[in-house]
């Protein structure tokens, strides 16, 4: 019998180019990244005219007709809605995360360029640092952050030659086209002893630090016992500060643990993080049966998320009482599916866009293997999305833009926009 914690609840060249003006378009598992443009969608609305009767008790009944523009408009729930995926840009090698910054996308691709995609013009290099990536397998460029403080500063995540995790800062140039790639400064290195579960995800928090996703160091079953270590800074999320004006990062108030750079331990490899005001949702990929996201507050301290105690909320190596060795309380997921329905989870981000404001508040996810697009509504309850998305082929990451609208990125070379559709 598997004992278990209590849930919460249940080279592509010269094909690379924005997309502009195009519908929205249904996507399937098979379908390719190049090829002709997507059809056009007209915005055209059709007239439409409501009669409301009006009475008062000394006239007989009038009517009014209201013109499209006049008719009070009305949102669906989200039980009513039916999304769609746009394509925004395309043609990348192997894109695993997406971001904006004034008005400008950028696009990580794996084996060590970023670009810019802006309105009107096709994707360019904003940085290319290929030659001190090693890309293979589950290691390369993984992670890009905009210090929110600094807008000359950015800072990157990667595998180096030597099979390192490396998080390092450039200077964005005046015309904001491009990173120096001659002014890398090494904000940290961690060594690795395998070539797999690498995190890569990093991210500024709501108090101005940068937050590091480490994944266990790989292999399997937590070979190398870094879970539950609390002096490793594997299998651990990080928080540091960084700035032009400090010189590698300074550790945030202490959180209890041996490392000071630590804030939780307990993780196997976190594919991707994300904030919603003081709220932080992990998405942690599971060893054989089971995938789960955790979703807990940036102000609660020493946390421990279970690996490999527990995979999910299923008993993995134990012991298996809802403590750890030092009786911290293990934190439960609020969300996991089994092995049947995906092999490794893909975090999002928590809708905040105009656009769709019957979804307010729904986290996305989706599974690298099978592709659906789901959602968790602020009331526990998850969506499913797929009937009208599709499945995406090798969902690498997702984004969210200054609006709040959110993006699905394909490890197959291109990134959409979810919008919603006609049902």
């Amino acid at each position: 019998m598997r004992l278990r914690r209590q849930r919460a609840s249940s080279n592509r060249a010269d094909v690379r180019r924005l997309i502009t003006g195009v519908g929205v378009v249904v996507l399937v598992a098979s379908a390719c990244t190049t090829g002709a443009s997507p059809s056009t969608v007209s915005d055209a609305s059709p007239t439409t005219t409501t009669i409301v009767t009006t009475t008062d008790p000394e006239e007989p009944p009038t009517t009014t007709t209201l013109g499209p523009e006049e008719i009070p408009p009305t949102t669906p729930t989200s039980d009513e809605t039916v999304l769609r995926l746009e394509p925004v840009a395309e043609g990348f090698e192997q894109p695993v995360f997406y971001i904006t910054m004034g008005g400008d996308g950028f696009v990580v691709d794996q084996p060590g360029v970023i670009w810019i995609v802006s309105e009107g013009s096709d994707p360019a290099v904003f940085l290319d640092i290929r030659k001190r990536v090693k890309f293979k397998g589950e290691q390369g460029l993984l992670g890009l952050a905009f210090h929110p403080d600094h807008s000359d500063r950015l800072y990157v995540n990667y595998t180096a030659k030597n099979n390192a995790t490396v998080v390092s800062e450039f200077t964005i140039e005046e015309n904001r086209r491009a990173a120096d790639p001659n002014s890398e400064r090494l904000i940290l290195e961690v060594r690795q002893p395998a070539k797999n579960h690498n995190g890569g995800m990093i991210a500024f928090g709501p108090e101005g630090d940068l937050w590091i996703g480490m994944g266990d160091g790989g292999a399997s079953n937590d070979k190398y016992g870094n879970g539950q270590n609390e002096a490793t800074l594997l299998g651990s999320m990080l928080r540091i500060v960084v700035g032009p004006e400090i010189e590698t990062y300074e550790p945030t108030e202490v959180r209890g643990f041996d490392a000071p750079e630590i804030w939780a331990i307990g993780l196997r490899n976190p594919w991707r993080f994300s904030f919603d005001g003081d709220t932080v949702w992990i998405a942690d990929v599971g060893q054989g049966d089971v995938e789960e996201i955790n979703r807990e507050d940036t102000e609660d301290m020493q946390l421990n998320l279970g690996w490999p105690l527990y995979e999910g909320s299923d008993c993995f190596a134990g012991p298996c009482d809802g403590v750890d060795a030092s009786g911290r309380i293990l934190s439960v997921p609020v969300h996991e599916y089994r092995h049947d329905e995906g092999c490794s989870i893909t975090g999002g981000y928590v809708y905040r866009g105009s656009a769709i404001p019957q979804l307010d508040g729904h986290y996305f996810f989706s599974d690298w293997c099978t592709g659906f697009i789901r959602s968790i509504a602020p009331d526990g309850s998850v969506h499913d999305w797929t009937d009208g998305t599709g499945t995406v082929d090798a969902v690498s990451s997702f984004g969210r833009d200054d609006g709040g609208e959110i993006y699905v990125v394909s490890g197959s070379g291109t990134v959409y926009r979810i919008v919603e559709g006609q049902g």
